[in-house]
C-alpha cells in the first residue's frame, strides 16, 4: 500500500491529489492481514502512507488479503465486497464514507497503470494462493469461456490484454495518449473513456519518454565535426546529462490536447531544452555553481571560456530548431514560434537581472510578491507558460486570448515550483537534486525562505545574515551555509516556503481547470494535469 502511494506521488499525480481531496483530514489507520501496518493522510494536496501505526486515528480498517484483492478490482458494491472476517471498519460514519470514497478513486484509476499493476502482482507472488480464495461468485468470470482458473483474476486479464511488449512495439503509437490500461468488472475491460472521461496517465514515464525523443532530435543536430572536443562534445555531454524532461512534456502534450501530433511540436520542444541547457550553463557561470544534475558543472569542468562559447552555441541551435519548423509546420506558425520564443527569453533575461541585482547590491526584498515576479521572469515563462503556449501554437493556435488561458494557471504552478526546488537545495538529498548541497545558500540566491528569514529574524541575526550574504562566494564555506540554514529552521522559513508553494500548486491546479475547460478530455490534457498537481505531490 505504501509502495503504491509513493509511486503514484512520481507517475499519477493527478490521481493521488483527487483521493487526497476526498481523504480530506481524515487520519487513517490500517492493519492488514500480515500483521503489518500502515498510516495514511493527506498532506500539501497529496497523500503520505507510512509504515507506522498512528495514534489515534480517525478511522482504523482491518484488512486481510482477500479484501484487498477485491478494493483492487473494484467489481462490486461496498456491500458485496465484504468476506466474513476479512474487513473491519471502525470510525464516525462520515469519516468511514470519505475513506471509502477515497480508495474508490484510487482503485478505479490506479489500478489502470501498469506500475501498480506491477507492484500488486509481485505482492500476489510472494503469498500462497489460498490466502486470496473466497471469490464472490457473481458468474460473470464463469461465464467468459476459456479463462484459466486464476487466484486473481483481474491483475491476469489486464495483463494478458495489455501485454508489455505488444506495447512498445506499437511502433505508430503517439507517446503521450497512452492513458490507463482498462477497469476490470469481473468479466471484462473496458476503456477509461467510459468512465466520466477520465484520463490517467504515467507522467514518469511519459516525461522519460518525450525527453528521450527531443534529446534524440537535437542530437541529430549536433554535428560530430571539429572543433569536437572543445565544443561539440560538451554540448552532447550536457543535453544527455539526467533532467526531469518537464518542458518537452509540456510542449508536446499542449500541442496534442489541441489537436496537433508529436511530430508537430517536437522540435520546438527540442528548441525549448537547447535554450534551457544554454541557460544553465551561463547561470552556473554567474552563481558560481559546482554541480549542475550531478556532476561538474561545464565551466568547473572545463574552464569558463569554454563554458561560455558552449552555452552560446546551444542558443544559436535553438534558433536554427526553431526555423527548422517552417518546412513542416509553414510561415504562419512559425512565425507564432519565433514570437513565443522571444518573449520568452526576453523574461528569462529579465528576470535574471533582477536576481542578480538583489545579489550586486546586497539587498533582500521583504515581499514575497517580489519574489514572485522575479520567478516568473527568470524561470516561470520558459519552465512552465512558454512551453504549453509554444506548444499550442505548433498545432496550430495562434490566437493570443486562448494562448493567454495558460499564464495564470502555470504562473501560480510555476512559482510553486521553483519554490520547492530551492527547498529541496536546503533539506534534499542531493543525489535527488542533483547540485551541490546548500548552494543556493553559498550563491546568496533570494530565495523565499530567505526573504522570510530577514522579515521575521530579530535585528541581530539579520544583521549576521546580512554579513554572510556580503561575502564572495569563494570565501564563503559549508558552515557558513549551515548556520543561514540552521536560522532558517529556528524562524520557521523553510516550514513557511512549503506551506507557500503548496497555496500556490493548489490555485494553479484549480486555474488549470477553469481555464483551460474549454479544452475537451482527452489523454494529451491529462498529461498537462499530472504536470499541474505534481507540484503538490512531489516528495519534500
Amino acid at each position: 500500500m505504501v509502495a503504491t502511494i509513493d509511486a503514484l506521488a512520481r507517475r499519477a499525480p493527478a490521481v493521488v491529489a483527487a483521493a487526497a481531496a476526498e481523504l480530506g483530514e481524515i487520519r487513517l489507520s490500517l492493519h492488514f492481514g500480515d500483521g503489518s501496518h500502515a498510516s495514511l493522510l493527506a498532506a500539501q494536496g497529496g497523500l503520505r502512507a507510512s509504515r507506522k501505526r498512528m495514534r489515534d486515528p480517525d478511522v482504523e480498517a482491518a484488512f486481510d488479503d482477500r479484501a484487498l484483492k477485491l478494493l483492487f478490482d473494484h467489481q462490486q458494491r461496498p456491500i458485496d465486497q465484504v468476506f466474513e472476517g476479512s474487513l473491519d471498519v471502525r470510525g464516525e460514519r462520515a469519516h468511514t464514507l470519505a475513506v471509502w470514497r477515497c480508495f474508490s478513486l484510487l482503485s478505479q484509476r490506479a489500478s489502470g497503470l501498469r506500475v501498480v499493476q506491477s507492484l500488486w502482482t509481485a505482492y500476489r507472488g510472494q503469498s500462497p494462493p489460498e490466502r486470496w480464495s473466497g471469490e464472490i461468485d457473481n458468474g460473470a468470470a464463469k461465464r467468459r469461456r476459456g479463462w484459466p482458473n486464476v487466484s486473481w483474476p483481474a491483475l491476469d486479464y489486464l495483463n494478458a490484454r495489455y501485454p508489455a511488449d505488444i506495447e512498445a512495439m506499437r511502433k505508430d503509437a503517439e507517446p503521450v495518449v497512452m492513458p490507463g490500461r482498462g477497469l476490470w468488472d469481473g468479466c471484462d475491460g473496458a476503456s477509461w473513456g467510459a468512465h466520466a472521461d477520465v484520463f490517467d496517465n504515467d507522467l514518469d514515464i511519459t516525461m522519460k519518454n518525450l525527453k528521450a525523443l527531443v534529446v534524440e532530435t537535437i542530437l541529430k543536430l549536433v554535428p560530430f565535426r571539429q572543433p569536437r572536443a572543445e565544443l561539440y562534445a560538451l554540448m552532447r555531454d550536457y543535453i544527455t546529462r539526467e533532467g526531469k524532461g518537464l518542458r518537452p512534456t509540456l510542449t508536446i502534450a499542449s500541442c496534442m490536447a489541441f489537436g496537433g501530433r508529436a511530430c508537430d511540436a517536437v522540435r520546438a520542444a527540442a528548441a525549448l531544452e537547447m535554450f534551457h541547457n544554454g541557460f544553465l550553463v551561463h547561470d552556473d557561470i554567474a552563481d558560481e555553481s559546482t554541480h549542475r544534475r550531478g556532476k561538474p558543472t561545464l565551466h568547473i569542468a572545463n574552464g569558463i571560456g569554454l563554458a561560455v562559447n558552449a552555452g552560446d552555441a546551444m542558443h544559436l541551435f535553438a534558433v536554427d530548431l526553431v526555423l527548422s519548423n517552417l518546412a513542416t509546420l509553414g510561415l504562419a506558425r512559425t512565425l507564432g514560434l519565433i514570437h513565443e520564443v522571444l518573449h520568452m527569453c526576453r523574461e528569462t533575461v529579465e528576470g535574471q537581472a533582477v536576481e542578480l541585482g538583489w545579489i550586486r547590491r546586497n539587498f533582500v526584498p521583504s515581499r514575497d510578491a517580489d519574489y514572485s515576479r522575479m520567478s516568473t521572469k527568470k524561470t516561470g515563462w520558459y519552465t512552465c507558460i512558454s512551453p504549453c503556449r509554444i506548444g499550442a501554437t505548433a498545432a496550430g493556435e495562434t490566437r493570443l486570448d486562448i494562448l493567454e488561458k495558460f499564464n495564470e494557471a502555470f504562473r501560480l504552478i510555476g512559482i510553486a515550483f521553483q519554490i520547492q526546488d530551492d527547498v529541496l537545495n536546503l533539506i534534499g538529498e542531493t543525489d535527488l537534486y542533483g547540485k551541490e548541497a546548500l548552494g543556493d545558500l553559498l550563491e546568496g540566491k533570494r530565495t523565499v525562505m530567505m526573504i522570510h528569514l530577514f522579515r521575521t529574524a530579530d535585528k541581530s541575526v539579520r544583521s549576521r545574515m546580512f554579513a554572510l550574504n556580503a561575502m564572495p562566494r569563494a570565501q564563503k564555506t559549508q558552515e557558513h551555509a549551515e548556520e543561514m540554514l540552521a536560522a532558517m529552521r529556528r524562524y520557521g522559513s523553510i516550514e513557511y516556503g512549503i506551506s507557500l508553494a503548496d497555496r500556490l500548486a493548489r490555485n494553479g491546479v484549480q486555474r488549470f481547470e477553469r481555464d483551460l475547460a474549454f479544452l475537451s478530455e482527452s489523454p494529451a490534457k491529462a498529461v498537462l494535469r499530472q504536470v499541474a498537481n505534481y507540484v503538490t505531490t512531489r516528495p519534500l
